[in-house]
């Protein structure tokens, strides 16, 4: 069994974070004075963080009691200067990103490339919402009932207030990527962060306040979602969550009850599909990253791994001795492939996964162990072979740095085993660029990379992005993205003859006018 590299030599973990900053952000969010505290602690050595209040579903009311007040004025502004001000953000975003990454990496424990990521990301998204926002949100001409006569315009409303709960593993992107487009629609925000990693989702929204945005536009609430999800549903227009489907289970439930509209990012087991075709190389480097960016806490990074007979030979001996290469470490150096994972109970589940496996017959062909020499939440990235239906990694998510290897006589089968599963988020292709996009069509995924692992599509703003079957409900990204934030309205202005019977024509009459005029349409559908 090979094993993971060391932390570099002179590797150090981050220090604490300044106290001056601590308490600037815990200040960001709306509770009333003496709540409870709750702690943050650092994945890379359990070190303290800081403390924010445990809200309550009081601080929630005045939360979105404050936000509505504000989205009243922001809505009458014009888009120009609500771009303005995400243009401002994408720069202060890429000047603070110093700051920005050391938060970021003290609550997650992630390697500072992965937290780069989410950091590029939320610059991309201000950057593409700034720019394309009047092109989605703009009125557009539809066709209207009758030709010439009929004007018909449709227009686009802010929902009014928007919820938003984020999950720890990707706590500084999806604490705002999400909001920037509800606010360029008009709208107001509440988020509801994740309890392990307030401080990365409050950064980001004091750099927003300091882009120019309305201060009481943009709330923050923290605490325990089975106290804070229910009264954040009950006041907002939209919701948006990522998470588990167990949740988003719950969370639809009660959107459905107040009827309104929710979009959700939720659980993968994402495959991946190497043919005979495929660039070695190139494909083991692509599936390290695939499989291990983000410690594997990436809702849409591979666990799953079908790998045509032809090529299976020579690509898992070079996938497995460049996994054994990697390196992991604690600390914010730049040389770190992988970090840890960010909190017990998800070392713990990770480790009952392979475990269970293991006992069951699965081969360990590099990793799995932890590494409590680098920091008490480490884990080895892991690759297995001999996976089967009776161990728990097979069909449920992981979510940690473990791939499970299966031989596969050709792509047919690659494409069936790909698509056993409830699941439909993310899935990568390696072959040649034509070959793989037809593969790609008849994937069950709401995205599909070719020769990538997950960025290209993800990273494509201008496509929608989320899954199909339990891995989600709507898409971010795209005109999607923005539009589900708005009430779309028709306006249909009338000229001329009315479309019901003219005064004095007998009924009758008019019926046979109006059969001739549908038939001229259908041969004439240029008039239309």
């Amino acid at each position: 069994m090979s094993t993971a590299e060391l932390a570099p030599t002179g590797t150090t973990t981050p220090g604490p974070m300044d106290p001056a900053l601590v308490h600037r952000l815990a200040a960001l969010v709306t509770a009333a004075p003496g709540r409870p505290r709750q702690a943050s602690h650092a994945p890379f050595d359990g070190a303290l963080i800081g403390e924010v209040p445990a809200c309550t579903a009081e601080d929630v009311a005045e939360a979105q009691r404050r936000a509505r007040v504000a989205q009243a004025d922001w809505a009458a502004r014009s888009l120009a200067e609500r771009r303005a001000v995400m243009l401002r953000y994408h720069d202060l975003v890429l000047e603070r990103q110093e700051q920005v990454l050391d938060v970021t990496q003290a609550e997650t424990g992630k390697a500072r490339v992965s937290a780069f990521e989410e950091l590029a990301d939320v610059a991309m998204t201000a950057r593409y919402y700034a720019n394309t926002a009047a092109r989605h949100l703009r009125p557009t001409r539809r066709q209207g009932a009758l030709p010439l006569l009929t004007r018909t315009v449709q227009h686009h409303h802010p929902k009014g207030l928007v919820g938003v709960i984020s999950p720890w593993n990707y706590p500084l992107t999806l604490a705002v990527s999400d909001a920037i487009p509800a606010l360029l629609a008009g709208n107001g925000v509440v988020l509801k962060p994740d309890s392990q990693t307030p401080f990365t989702a409050l950064m980001a929204v004091e750099l927003l306040y300091e882009a120019g945005l309305p201060r009481d536009l943009f709330q923050v609430v923290t605490g325990a979602g089975s106290v804070l999800g229910t009264p954040l549903i009950e006041g907002v227009e939209y919701l948006m969550f990522t998470g588990s489907t167990a949740t988003g289970r719950i969370i639809a439930e009660q959107c459905g009850r107040r009827l309104i509209g929710f979009s959700a990012e939720l659980g993968g087991k994402n495959p991946m599909i190497v043919l005979a075709d495929a660039d070695l190389e190139k494909t083991v480097e692509g599936a390290v990253r695939a499989c291990f960016a983000n410690s594997g806490q990436l809702c849409i990074s591979i666990e799953r791994m079908y790998v045509e007979d032809a090529i299976y030979d020579r690509f898992v001996p070079a996938f497995v001795e460049r996994v054994a290469r990697m390196t992991l470490a604690a600390g914010t150096t730049w040389e770190a492939e992988m970090g840890s994972l960010v909190s017990r109970d998800q070392f713990d589940a990770v480790r009952a996964h392979v475990d269970d496996a293991v006992a069951k017959g699965a081969r360990v062909l590099t990793g799995g162990r932890p590494r409590p020499d680098l920091g008490p939440l480490f884990y080895e990235p892991t690759v297995l072979e001999g996976v089967t239906e009776e161990m728990a990694l097979c069909r449920d998510e992981t979510f940690g740095p473990v791939v499970a290897l299966t031989r596969v006589a050709d792509a047919e089968e690659a494409i069936e085993r790909a698509n056993d599963t409830e699941y439909g988020l993310n899935a990568s292709i390696w072959s040649s660029p034509r070959r793989g996009a037809e593969v790609a069509t008849r994937i069950r995924t709401g995205t599909v990379n070719v020769n990538e692992a997950y960025a290209a599509a993800w990273a494509s703003h201008d496509a929608p992005m989320g899954g199909m079957g339990n891995s989600g409900v709507g898409r971010r990204h795209g005109a999607e993205g923005i539009l589900k934030y708005t009430e779309p309205q028709t306006v249909a202005v009338q000229r001329g003859l009315p479309i019901g019977p003219m005064p004095g024509l007998p009924l009758e009459r008019y019926a046979t006018v109006m059969t001739a005029g549908l038939k001229l349409l259908k041969r004439a559908p240029f008039l239309e």
